[in-house]
């Protein structure tokens, strides 16, 4: 059987990714796409790359039929998707990957996105898209919120240790490096070339990243009490990737055998033997986390590196990874392509 989808904010980087992705899968067609400022254009004079590809012309929201369409892809800016998706019909499964459903406390939202959500109601039937661990809410939902790419990372190196309690919870720094097609493809002056090439910066230190509110939802939640972590991002000149770098307070044995029980069965989260650290450049293009493991020279400290693609299992891949649940689909179909090495 083959299933419909439409994507919405196709001309974005995770619109371009997620139609790569989609492009080998054997059970889902592309028969919608929409980018309002590009609307009438090919797909291969946004995106030279799929110009192999046969795809709907681009066009906008308001004129697309949704009739046909199994699942939508919403690939929106931030207080966009809740209107849009607010008007979809009741058929339409919908993943979101912007930021607009992973509060479930609609106040958080407004507290870190600045204005009032407003379709909180549908916020209520929302599941959160961290696959590996909401898997079956996943499988039986009608709106998926993806996860923050930042916020994804970090979930992958705490999740486990908080479940296992082989670390302090109130001990817990996150040093995260992460790619510049995370922050969209927007003409931004700092994101100029001659602005952000041979160099590299923290931003949002202090607290001030919006992807705490994941970390403090998710983490609270699962500890059953409140925990709030240290996370001071960079912005580094590469294109694709997030490292992060967490420093625990724990035994590294433990933490690194905590890992190994999480993750046993899990086709797209590596765990590295001991002592062996990840690299962004062995995960390019792929769905694949990769983490790994080492013990501090301090006693009872330990350093976790996790690295992944921003753009494919930081967002696209993880949409489609749900996707897949939510169809019914082997959770792995048009994922399982090997990273872009060198």
């Amino acid at each position: 059987m083959t299933y419909n989808v439409a994507i919405l904010g196709a001309s974005g980087y995770t619109g371009a990714e997620l139609i790569r992705l989609i492009a080998t899968h054997p059970s889902i067609k592309i028969v919608g796409l929409s980018a309002d400022r590009k609307a009438g254009l090919e797909m291969s004079a946004v995106f030279p790359h799929l110009r192999h590809l046969n795809l709907p012309t681009l066009t906008k929201i308001d004129e697309m039929s949704f009739d046909d369409v199994d699942l939508v892809f919403c690939g929106l800016p931030h207080a966009t998707s809740q209107a849009v998706i607010a008007t979809l019909p009741e058929h339409v499964k919908v993943v979101d990957l912007s930021a607009d459903f992973r509060l479930r406390d609609t106040a958080q939202y407004t507290k870190w996105y600045g204005k009032e959500h407003s379709a909180p109601e549908l916020q209520k039937t929302a599941v959160y898209g961290l696959t590996e661990f909401y898997r079956d809410e996943i499988a039986g939902a009608r709106l998926v919120a993806g996860t923050g790419c930042n916020a994804a990372t970090g979930q992958y190196v705490i999740r486990p240790l908080i479940s296992a309690g082989v670390i302090d919870l109130d001990q817990i720094i996150i040093d995260l490096k992460t790619g510049v097609s995370g922050a969209g493809r927007s003409l931004k002056e700092n994101l100029l070339h001659a602005e952000l090439s041979e160099g590299g910066h923290a931003y949002a230190a202090g607290g001030a990243h919006r992807h705490l509110a994941e970390f403090d939802q998710e983490f609270s939640l699962l500890a059953g009490r409140d925990v709030r972590v240290q996370f001071t991002p960079h912005l580094i000149p590469a294109n694709r990737g997030i490292l992060a770098t967490v420093y625990l307070h724990g035994d590294a044995s433990s933490i690194h055998a905590a890992y190994a029980a999480a993750y046993a069965d899990e086709p797209f989260v590596q765990l590295l033997p001991i002592g062996e650290l990840p690299s962004t450049r062995h995960v390019r293009g792929s769905n694949f986390c990769h983490v790994g493991v080492v013990a501090d020279r301090i006693d009872g400290r330990a350093v976790v590196v996790a690295a992944l693609d921003n753009l494919t299992k930081g967002s696209s891949g993880q949409a489609l990874q749900n996707a897949n649940l939510m169809l019914g689909l082997p959770e792995t179909d048009g994922l399982m392509s090997a990273p872009v090495f060198p």
